[in-house]
């Protein structure tokens, strides 16, 4: 018997056993990490959760459904979804915000060349090729 139990011993307030599954993935130090698993899948679950894989990747599996269970406990109707979504809206407007960026990038620079050729005396010539802009993006929102 280990003289430290894990937190899933502890909260199970069951001795804990020199071979205790939970032991590497649930610290005592770290209680609330199992509370969280323990409430949304069961101690049983996740025993048999983490028997079932490789040891090698029983550390991702205990990480995945702490994550899980703790976006379940803070938003119980969408979870981790919930926040992927939030995630995946976030990266959306970001790449708006990118093009937009980058037009204005390209028409600073085609304004500084003109200016640099009339500055020098040339004569110049606008095309349409010379900006780059593409006319599918909504540049503003």
């Amino acid at each position: 018997m280990n003289s430290r139990r894990c937190a899933a011993c502890k909260q199970l307030r069951r001795r804990c056993p020199s071979d205790c599954i939970f032991l590497p993935y649930f610290p005592p130090n770290n209680p609330q990490r199992f509370s969280f698993v323990h409430r949304i899948y069961g101690a049983s679950n996740v025993g048999k959760f983490l028997q079932q894989v490789q040891e090698h990747q029983r550390a991702n599996v205990a990480d995945s459904l702490y994550y899980e269970a703790y976006c379940r406990i803070k938003s119980p109707v969408y979870g981790c979804v919930g926040i992927i979504s939030i995630l995946h809206q976030e990266i959306d407007r970001l790449e708006r915000e990118l093009v937009k960026v980058q037009a204005e990038i390209s028409l600073v620079k085609g304004q500084t060349q003109i200016e640099g050729q009339l500055a020098q005396g040339q004569q110049v010539q606008l095309s349409s090729s010379s900006f780059h802009l593409s006319t599918t993006t909504p540049w503003f929102n």
